[in-house]
């Protein structure tokens, strides 16, 4: 080899243990999103429970109905803003680099995971991981409204 040295226990893979160390999920490592065996709701918290508390900035995994999807600006780069309501509360969920993302559109379900953040007062999960839920309503009847 050419004399690198990698932190211990990450070995030679420099991507998985670059991904490791940055906490990102790859191939093969677990997945905070529910297992095809569970239901999208379970492990879910009600979003008037994730106010930032004692705890600081923590993980959350959230489900709701996007309210609103909206195009911003951030820093000068695009963003799409989009509220999640579960009926007991709302947050924002922003992915920040996008100005579209497939399926993300006002009326649709998903379940959102990462880490939580207060923003101007508002609970905020800046580009979450995400599942899409199936729509509880024909195409048809959606267009029409």
């Amino acid at each position: 080899m050419s004399g690198r040295r990698y932190p211990e226990g990450m070995g030679t893979d420099s991507r998985g243990w670059l991904r490791r160390l940055l906490g990102r999920p790859g191939p093969g490592d677990r997945d905070d999103l529910a297992p095809e065996t569970e239901s999208p709701e379970s492990g879910c918290r009600r979003i008037s429970d994730c106010a930032d508390g004692p705890e600081g900035r923590r993980v959350v995994r959230v489900s709701g109905t996007l309210r609103t999807v909206t195009r911003r600006t951030v820093a000068g780069m695009p963003a799409l803003q989009a509220e999640l309501d579960d009926g007991t509360a709302s947050l924002d969920v922003v992915w920040l680099g996008r100005s579209a993302i497939a399926g993300i559109e006002p009326g649709r379900s998903l379940v959102a995971a990462g880490r939580i953040a207060v923003t101007r007062g508002r609970p905020v999960l800046f580009n979450p991981r995400y599942q899409l839920q199936p729509w509880d309503r024909p195409r048809e009847t959606r267009e029409k409204e």
